[in-house]
């Protein structure tokens, strides 16, 4: 139901975009996010966007990282710049809704080096 990709090792300043394809049972007039799990950390919301494209972002990604949704590919993206060491970790897509959301998969692995 979830299929992420696009995260690598990237130096610090360096650009990642993520993308993730999402079965349009889920997609379809639900707000997407991207959600980051640090090692020894617990999954955190990084970025969000409605059906409508409104946008959320947490702090750490304000001004740095760009959310965006293609409503006919089923896909949300996550464009990353100015990538910190901070910024490591696996990350993954999926519904904002609880009651909506698919398992989580395996996600993708960012690993920015200093």
């Amino acid at each position: 139901q979830l299929q992420a990709s696009g995260g690598g090792l990237v130096q610090a300043g360096g650009s990642l975009t993520l993308s993730c394809t999402i079965s349009r049972s889920i997609f379809s007039d639900n707000a997407m996010a991207w959600y980051r799990q640090a090692p020894g950390k617990q999954r955190e919301l990084v970025a969000s966007v409605t059906n409508a494209g409104s946008t959320n972002y947490a702090v750490s990604a304000k001004g740095r990282f760009t959310i965006s949704r293609d409503n006919a590919k089923n896909t949300v993206y996550l464009q990353m710049n100015g990538l910190k060491p901070e910024d490591t970790g696996v990350y993954y897509c999926n519904a904002v809704s609880v009651y909506v959301r698919a398992l989580w998969g395996q996600g993708t692995q960012v690993t920015v080096s200093s």
